[in-house]
């Protein structure tokens, strides 16, 4: 686990993976964007979202829906890699196996001095040498740091995990490490403030 639950840089570039993690779950998406949690991405981004070819599937048919309506909102904004990025795209191209996505979210955030927001362990640890830890964020670090700052609940939790695998997406094990270490934080900070 990386990340201080008790901090979470507010304005993101979503990777796909993150985005369709926190779409799975409406409680989840809903209560970061009423505290202030921003999220943006780039176009290569809403390619694998909306247009990259695979076999259909509801579940996919479904977070795209979801997508569709924040962007209708205006909740998630698209940004372009600039030509001058496309030579360091290929730099971090050729030092890790992360897909096109990825790579354009760590590029974007650096340029921007924003947080990535990646659910993929590869794209983490690139991001983390990239843009140093602390810009370097989770969905489950989300719910973590939501939770420790009282904004979601233990049942908070159970219905993320089951609203993530009604759509064939699975983050139990990391939010529940992330959970406990947020109810230790507070168990720590609540005997600090009684001192």
């Amino acid at each position: 686990m990386t990340g201080n639950v008790a901090q979470f840089e507010k304005l993101n570039v979503a990777d796909t993976c993150s985005l369709w993690n926190i779409l799975a779950s409406r409680a989840l998406a809903a209560t970061a964007e009423s505290v202030g949690v921003r999220l943006c991405s780039t176009t290569f981004v809403r390619y694998e979202c909306l247009h990259k070819p695979g076999p259909p599937r509801p579940e996919r048919a479904e977070l795209q829906k979801r997508l569709k309506g924040k962007i209708a909102s205006g909740n998630i904004q698209w940004y372009p890699i600039d030509i001058e990025d496309l030579q360091e795209f290929e730099i971090l191209r050729n030092r890790k196996r992360v897909s096109p996505g990825e790579l354009s979210v760590i590029i974007f955030a650096r340029k921007t001095r924003q947080a990535v927001l990646t659910d993929d362990i590869g794209a983490q640890k690139l991001a983390r040498q990239e843009l140093g830890a602390q810009m370097v964020q989770s969905t489950p670090h989300l719910f973590a740091w939501l939770y420790f700052n009282f904004h979601m609940s233990d049942s908070d939790k159970d219905q993320i995990v089951a609203d993530l695998k009604s759509l064939g997406r699975n983050l139990q094990p990391h939010l529940d490490e992330y959970h406990t270490e947020a109810q230790r934080c507070r168990a720590l900070a609540n005997q600090a403030n009684r001192k």
